[in-house]
């Protein structure tokens, strides 16, 4: 086994290794909360962001017998109590991560990307004040229970929205799940997010990308920390200071690249005032740290290529956060 580091793994980011261990090929299944927990000690990551479920106590017990033998933490993945008829839901899997040693969930208020999911302004406004309700109504049960709701900037706010969201819910137990990247896609730049949502962190996403520019905008990928184009050592430092308890988890997610469609007329319709000056800015960098190859196509490779490109995004970041981030 590696040396273990800090920063755990978000279970997104072996999801080529999941699939085919569900497929019948791969040597740990690591699509179980067990398994995932084994794989990421054996990664030499230091602790786990995972789905737990609404099983109850018994159905994660092994999982936090499992974390406190290795002294890995545990940090959970929820999804928003919906409506009312949600809330039993939302309730189980909330106890459930406590069960299983989480005092953090990362969640979101939009499931999509913002650009692609809506078309007008108007529709956006009513798909955020569902979100806040949702998180209104999961903010007593969160508080109840003793697990702080981290909410990701999920490519759907910009950093201001997103602290108006915090603000208006001032609640201990509401904060950010700081993802490091996801705000280069709404013409954002990538640090000053981080150091904007650094003072609400609960836990961060850490991950690099890289970048492409393209007649539409630009499309961007993950890759293993370090060889993208964020200021990552900025980014550790601004969390760490502001928030000196937040964890780190990788999320550098296996996939194809996605486009980010900002020279579109409809990329900027639920904007409110997302100005030529934004768009110019995040299309310079592109044009100046991207890459100037075609990205990886993840689906055009082999099974064996996918599975090895993604051990390698994972061996790679851990080794990354350890040796150059001191995490």
């Amino acid at each position: 086994m590696p040396d273990c580091c800090g920063m755990g793994l978000v279970a997104y980011c072996l999801g080529i290794h999941q699939r085919e261990r569900k497929a019948g090929t791969g040597a740990r299944d690591a699509h179980d909360a067990v398994g995932f927990l084994e794989a990421c000690r054996d990664f030499g990551a230091g602790g786990v962001q995972f789905p737990f479920g609404g099983g109850g106590e018994a159905s994660v017990r092994p999982v936090r017998e499992a974390a406190e033998r290795h002294g890995l933490h545990v940090e959970a993945i929820v999804a928003l109590p919906k409506g009312d008829n949600d809330v039993g839901r939302f309730e189980k899997e909330l106890s459930t991560a406590r069960a299983a040693g989480a005092t953090v969930a990362r969640t979101v208020m939009l499931p999509g990307r913002r650009y692609e999911q809506f078309k007008t302004r108007e529709a956006f406004a009513e798909a955020c004040a569902s979100g806040l309700e949702a998180l209104e109504r999961a903010e007593p049960i969160a508080r109840r229970i003793g697990v702080r709701l981290a909410v990701e900037n999920h490519k759907d706010h910009r950093a201001d929205e997103k602290i108006d969201v915090l603000k208006q819910l001032d609640s201990e137990y509401v904060g950010a799940c700081v993802d490091f990247g996801n705000n280069l896609a709404l013409a954002e730049d990538p640090l000053e997010v981080v150091r904007a949502l650094a003072p609400w962190a609960l836990t961060a996403h850490i991950k690099d990308h890289a970048v492409r520019e393209c007649p539409e905008g630009f499309w961007m990928t993950d890759v293993a920390l370090g060889e993208g184009l964020l200021d990552l050592p900025a980014m550790v430092g601004a969390i760490r200071k502001a928030r000196p308890a937040a964890r780190f988890n990788l999320e550098v997610i296996t996939r194809d690249p996605i486009l980010v469609p900002a020279l579109t007329p409809g990329y900027r319709e639920t904007f409110a005032d997302l100005g030529d000056e934004e768009i110019d800015r995040t299309m310079a960098l592109v044009r100046s740290r991207g890459a100037r190859e075609s990205l990886v196509m993840v689906s055009a490779l082999s099974v064996a290529e996918q599975v090895a490109l993604e051990r390698h995004n994972v061996e790679r970041s851990v080794r990354y956060a350890r040796e150059r981030l001191g995490i």
